[in-house]
């Protein structure tokens, strides 16, 4: 997705997102807020965005809190994105972004002050191996965010296979992770619905983006109340 002005409006008016913050994901505004407050960044610490993607929730984060930023993400689309999103936001050399993967970041041991991952864990196979490898890049006392889904009942066929294996509690324990919280959000998961639902309303035309997300945003509504939303914060050790 390089360009899609109707889809972008959609989901900065949904997710409470000023102007210009390029999204890929689903966290909204207040979930900025919490995300920044959960890392307890202080100025020239560093801070990675994992699947950072178009690199508005990083760069946010880093503006508030003057961390310096590195975004890491497989899509060089989107990592061109970040980079001219980081423009004239954060000073010269503030921030850098780089190609590399959820269990492959490229990053040296203890890398990483603190370690945000946005609605992205569950595209690793498994999960375990992206908190392995966050875990890896932390340095002692670091801490890490993650937002994503789990189910809230039995498996349903219906919602991506991926899901079925999240357990965030379960997996940054075994990853090695102290102080583990996973928490719900359910007001964030109500501002998905308002977004899916003005998504799947409006004319797509040839916008191959829109459509995409129309076709996501079908498949999300058919099965909205077998998942739940929740954000997990730890410390490395």
């Amino acid at each position: 997705m390089a360009a899609s002005p109707v889809r972008d409006a959609i989901w900065a008016r949904a997710l409470g997102l000023p102007p210009g913050l390029r999204s890929s994901s689903l966290l909204p505004w207040p979930g900025i807020a919490e995300v920044s407050e959960a890392l307890r960044l202080r100025p020239e610490a560093r801070l990675v965005d994992l699947a950072c993607g178009r690199g508005g929730y990083g760069i946010e984060v880093a503006r508030r809190s003057g961390a310096r930023l590195l975004g890491v993400d497989f899509s060089e689309v989107a990592l061109a994105q970040a980079r001219r999103g980081s423009a004239g936001v954060l000073a010269e050399g503030r921030a850098e972004f780089r190609a590399g993967t959820l269990v492959a970041t490229g990053l040296p041991d203890a890398a990483a002050d603190a370690l945000m991952c946005v609605d992205a864990v569950q595209f690793a196979d498994p999960p375990l191996a992206a908190l392995t490898e966050i875990r890896r890049v932390l340095r002692p006392g670091g801490r890490v965010a993650v937002t994503c889904w789990e189910l809230t009942g039995p498996p349903d066929d219906r919602v991506p296979a991926r899901l079925h294996v999240v357990h965030l509690h379960r997996d940054l324990t075994a990853a090695g992770f102290t102080d583990v919280r996973v928490e719900q959000r359910p007001g964030w998961r109500e501002a998905e619905r308002g977004l899916w639902q003005e998504m799947v309303a409006v004319e797509a035309g040839t916008d191959e983006a829109l459509r995409s997300a129309q076709s996501e945003g079908r498949r999300t509504l058919a099965t909205f109340d077998a998942l739940r939303r929740v954000v997990a914060t730890a410390t490395a050790p």
